[in-house]
């Protein structure tokens, strides 16, 4: 063979890539690469095409600077509109004090201690600790001598504050409602649970038992025990997620009550009713944004109030010539009887606060303060009993007996018959209003206006 015959098979035998000869073996390709082969060791060094850095520049510090600005920046802020920076507690984890047993009236009361206490529309005190409220601070107190066992306050206004199981509950105001409820332990002060929802100003709190249920104009919400879960939503609410749950809407409530499994609502819904409605609901249906409507009765007035309500019984004072007490079965809604009252027309003139009657229960009867009158009604079935004139509150028991603030002093009666057996001088400095009181141990308690009095 030539020797341009072999230069010739050469080039065949050896094609160029990129330039260079790529060896072949005997004319075949070359063998596959093995997928499965062990990668090559990691000698420590980085490769030859990717240069080593070092992160010690000024650029480099200057980004770690400005991330920990950014983050301390973030944490302030988060820290200075937290409702913890807005919230003080000061708790306590010295025993409540022990109260003596109160076996017979005291032949005279006078004032031990006083405290401003405007979001107490009637005093409020659990085991044997008071409870006052002002602005937006919460305080504990020993009952014998007011002194302070804790304080909880916030930077918020206060809206009411209740009783209920065996925490003090107090609503605050955020924004145009009554919405942050939150749970006091009245021992140590300690906070328990907390929700928002969407009570409206002025509302009340009113503990049925189980549940709490905040009063409104337009809406009406229940928590459970325990853990402040809502249970109910009744009336407009803010944002619908399933329509036509509600079985009315626009209408205006005016007056509640509770008892155990029932809240009672006085509906105003003029454009469809000729006169108010008694509504009896359940707090706690399921699901909640679905009332459960125990009965409904239209009444044949207006400008009427709901004045109690127990485990059959719902009771309606009706203004007119004269006034009545109307009594409906609460499970049924149909009219049990109509009861005369003997009360001047400016006792059920407009509404009454915050849409609750002021009553005192006990285990006698429900005493209702009219305006003028104290009027006893049976626990069985809410007729009449009897009715104490010229007096200025509900009252409190104390020593088996009903104490009745009257101009100067506490009026003694008897809770069966109502007959006057004494009356207990009261020195209230000139204070004219109506007074909401309550007896914790040996000590009554006043609530007058924005003050809670203490007397012993």
């Amino acid at each position: 063979m030539g020797q341009s015959e072999q230069v010739e098979d050469s080039a065949l035998l050896a094609p160029e890539v990129n330039g260079h000869a790529t060896p072949q073996a005997n004319g075949h390709e070359p063998p596959p690469e093995d997928v499965l082969a062990p990668p090559p060791a990691d000698s420590g060094e980085p490769p030859a095409h990717v240069p080593s850095r070092s992160f010690r520049t000024r650029g480099d510090f200057i980004a770690v600077a400005l991330l920990v600005v950014v983050t301390l920046v973030a944490a302030l802020l988060v820290w200075v509109f937290s409702d913890a920076r807005a919230t003080t507690s000061q708790t306590t984890s010295a025993p409540a004090p022990e109260l003596p047993q109160v076996t017979t009236l005291p032949p005279t009361l006078a004032e031990v201690w006083r405290a401003p206490s405007g979001g107490t529309p009637s005093p409020v005190w659990l085991g044997s600790v008071v409870v006052t409220g002002d602005g937006g601070e919460v305080v504990g107190r020993d009952p014998l001598n007011g002194e302070v066992r804790w304080r909880y306050s916030r930077d918020l206004p206060l809206c009411t504050i209740t009783a209920a199981w065996d925490k003090a509950l107090v609503a605050y105001s955020k924004g145009t409602g009554c919405s942050e409820i939150t749970s006091l332990n009245p021992v140590t002060g300690a906070r328990g649970p907390q929700r928002n929802g969407d009570a409206e100003l002025g509302t009340r709190l009113l503990s049925e038992g189980s549940h709490v249920v905040t009063t409104g104009k337009k809406f009406i919400e229940a928590y459970r025990k325990d853990d402040l879960v809502r249970s109910m939503e009744y009336g407009q609410l803010r944002a619908i997620v399933n329509p036509n749950k509600q079985p009315r809407t626009g209408c205006e409530y005016s007056s509640f009550a509770v008892t155990t499994g029932k809240v009672a609502v006085l509906e105003r819904c003029y454009r469809d009713d000729p006169g108010d409605r008694v509504t009896i609901l359940k707090p706690n249906p399921d699901p909640a944004d679905t009332p459960q409507v125990i009965s409904t009765v239209v009444l044949g007035a207006k400008n009427a109030r709901i004045v109690a309500v127990t485990s059959n019984r719902v009771a309606v004072a009706v203004p007119g010539s004269p006034a009545k007490l109307s009594v409906f079965d609460a499970d049924t809604g149909g009219l049990v009887a109509d009861y005369p009252l003997d009360i001047p027309e400016s006792d059920l003139a407009g509404d009454p606060p915050n849409g609750v009657v002021p009553i005192t229960i006990s285990t006698a009867n429900v005493y209702w303060y009219t305006g003028s009158r104290t009027i006893a009604l049976s626990l069985e079935d809410l007729s009449p009993k009897w009715t104490a004139t010229d007096t200025i509150g509900s009252g409190s028991t104390l020593a088996g007996q009903i104490l009745i603030p009257v101009k100067d002093g506490l009026r003694v009666l008897d809770q069966l018959t109502g007959a006057q057996i004494g009356t207990i001088p009261v020195n209230r400095q000139g204070y004219q209003g109506s007074i909401q009181s309550s007896t914790i141990g040996p000590v009554v308690l006043e609530q007058r206006g924005q003050e809670l009095v203490a007397l012993r």
